[in-house]
C-alpha cells in the first residue's frame, strides 16, 4: 500500500500548514517567518504558557448550536478573531496581501494591513475585508502624515499602532542567512526607494534589521501618541502592550483597544508569553477598552482559552501566513473555515453557545 503524501490530504489542524509550508518556502524565508529574536526564549514561552491555560467546562448546558459572532471596536464580525498585520506577504506566495485579505473578507474577519506590507494599502482595502491599519513609526513625520491620509482615503476601519518595536529584536537566524528581500518584493506602502537596505545583503547582517534601523523612529513617546490621536478619527489599537500600567495610560490617551503582545517573541527575548499578561492588562483596564491578544495562538483552544481569560478576541499570525504559502488566497480560506470550526467545537465542548458566555469559565494554570 503506498502511503499518501501529506499535501495530498486536508488539513485538519493550522499545524498542518506549518509542515507543508516549511516543505514548499526556501529555508531562509522559512527561518524568518517562523523566528524569534535572540535564543527564541519568549518565543517558545508563548506556546508553553498557552499550554498550561486549562479551562474549566460547563455541562449541562443544552449548547447544541453555537454562534461565533462576536463586535470588536463597535463592528460586528463572524468570529473573535483578526488577521494580524505581517510585513512582505508576497514572500511566500504570489497572492500576499490580496489574498490574504481576501480570505478575511469571506472569513468575515478583521485584515490588519501592516505598513511594510508588499502590496499598497489602496489594493488592499479593495480585496473585500475590512481593513485595519499597522502603524510603524517612522522617523519621517511627513511620511506618517502622509500614510495617515492614505489610510482614511483607502476606508480602513482602525488604526493600530506597534509601539514595541524602537529597534527590530536581533534574530539570529535572519543574520546566519544575511536575509534580504528579492528584488520583486518591496515595501509598498513607502515611496520608491525607501526600502533600498532590505534588499542590500551582506555577511551576517540582516538587511531587514538594517532597513528598519534607517526608517523606524526608536524615542516614540506617549506624547506622540497622543499626537496621533488627534490626528485621525478612527478606533485607535495600541498593539504591543505587556505592562498594565502601558494599557493604563494608552486608554487614558484615548485608546480603543490594546493588544497584550510580545510581537510573537520577535523583540523583547526574555519577555513574558501574552498570555501571561493577558488577565492582569483585562483587570487594569476594565470596560474602558477592548483587550485583544495575539502571540502563540495556534488553533480554536487558544482562542477559547485567550475569552476565558478576558480578551475580547485575538490575532492569529503565523499560521495564517503559512496557510498562504501553501495555497495562497485559498489555502489561507481553508485555514481560517479551519479555524472557525475548531473554535465552534471548543465553545461546544465548553457549554458555551457564543464568545460572550466564555466570561462565565474559570481557567487553572497547569503546573
Amino acid at each position: 500500500m503506498v502511503e499518501p503524501v501529506l499535501t495530498d490530504l486536508p488539513a485538519v489542524s493550522l499545524a498542518d500548514y506549518a509542515e507543508r509550508a516549511r516543505a514548499v518556502l526556501p529555508s531562509d524565508v522559512w527561518d524568518y517567518v517562523a523566528g524569534g529574536s535572540a535564543a527564541e526564549v519568549t518565543l517558545a514561552a508563548n506556546r508553553h504558557a498557552l499550554d498550561r491555560v486549562a479551562v474549566l467546562p460547563r455541562v449541562l448546558r443544552g449548547v447544541d448550536t453555537v454562534d461565533l459572532g462576536t463586535r470588536l471596536l463597535g463592528r460586528p464580525y463572524a468570529m473573535p478573531v483578526g488577521v494580524a498585520p505581517m510585513a512582505y506577504q508576497r514572500l511566500v506566495h504570489p497572492d500576499g496581501e490580496l489574498g490574504l485579505a481576501a480570505a478575511a473578507g469571506a472569513a468575515g474577519v478583521p485584515y490588519l494591513a501592516s505598513t511594510l506590507g508588499s502590496t499598497p494599502i489602496e489594493q488592499v482595502t479593495g480585496a473585500g475585508a475590512d481593513v485595519w491599519f499597522q502603524l510603524y513609526w517612522l522617523r519621517d513625520r511627513a511620511l506618517v502624515r502622509d500614510l495617515l491620509d492614505r489610510v482614511v482615503t483607502a476606508g480602513c476601519r482602525a488604526l493600530v499602532v506597534t509601539v514595541d518595536v524602537p529597534v527590530l529584536g536581533r534574530r539570529p537566524r535572519d543574520l546566519r542567512n544575511a536575509f534580504r528581500l528579492p528584488a520583486d518584493v518591496v515595501a509598498a506602502n513607502l515611496p520608491t526607494g525607501r526600502d533600498a537596505l532590505a534588499h542590500a545583503g551582506a555577511p551576517g547582517v540582516s538587511a531587514i534589521a538594517a532597513h528598519t534601523e534607517a526608517a523606524f523612529a526608536p524615542a516614540l513617546r506617549w506624547t506622540d501618541l497622543a499626537w496621533l490621536r488627534e490626528q485621525v478619527d478612527l478606533p485607535l489599537v495600541v498593539k504591543g502592550v505587556l505592562d498594565p500600567d502601558d494599557a493604563v495610560e494608552a486608554v487614558r490617551i484615548g485608546a480603543d483597544a490594546v493588544v497584550v503582545s510580545n510581537h510573537g517573541g520577535r523583540q523583547l527575548d526574555g519577555a513574558p508569553a501574552s498570555v501571561t499578561m493577558l488577565p492582569e492588562v483585562v483587570d487594569a483596564v476594565g470596560d474602558e477598552c477592548q483587550v485583544l491578544m495575539d502571540s502563540g495562538i495556534r488553533g480554536g483552544t487558544d482562542v477559547l482559552r485567550a475569552l476565558a481569560l478576558g480578551a475580547a478576541g485575538v490575532l492569529v499570525g503565523r499560521p495564517l501566513l503559512w496557510a498562504l504559502a501553501v495555497g495562497g488566497e485559498h489555502g489561507a480560506r481553508d485555514a481560517l473555515d479551519l479555524l472557525a470550526a475548531e473554535l465552534r467545537d471548543a465553545l461546544t465542548l465548553a457549554g458555551c453557545p457564543d464568545p460572550a458566555a466564555t466570561g462565565e469559565l474559570r481557567t487553572r494554570t497547569a503546573g
